[in-house]
């Protein structure tokens, strides 16, 4: 089930909107990255990307996350963030059939 309020305050945030943009095409928005692997982005990378505070990055991510838009996972110390493309989809069939 879709939380449209949920998923309306976290888009409310041009940050979090460019995050979501930049992981759509993680080697073009993080050019000569080595470390853009299967599965995500260091979190690193995109603190470094916002040029915000680790802690304000992962305030970010963290409501991304639990909004369903973005997930993690962890390979060794590094974590990954990705886009949730299956729930992106499902958010956007439902904006489109609740707009419409």
């Amino acid at each position: 089930m879709i939380d449209a309020d949920k998923i309306h305050r976290v888009l409310a945030s041009q940050v979090r909107r460019n995050i979501l943009n930049w992981l759509k095409d993680p080697a073009a928005s993080f050019p000569g990255a080595e470390v853009v692997c299967s599965g995500g982005v260091p979190i690193g990378m995109i603190q470094a990307r916002t040029r915000l505070s680790q802690s304000t990055v992962s305030a970010h991510l963290s409501a991304l996350i639990d909004a369903g838009l973005l997930k993690s996972h962890r390979v060794g110390q590094w974590a990954f963030i990705s886009r949730d493309e299956g729930n992106i989809r499902q958010v956007v069939a439902y904006l489109t059939e609740a707009l419409s």
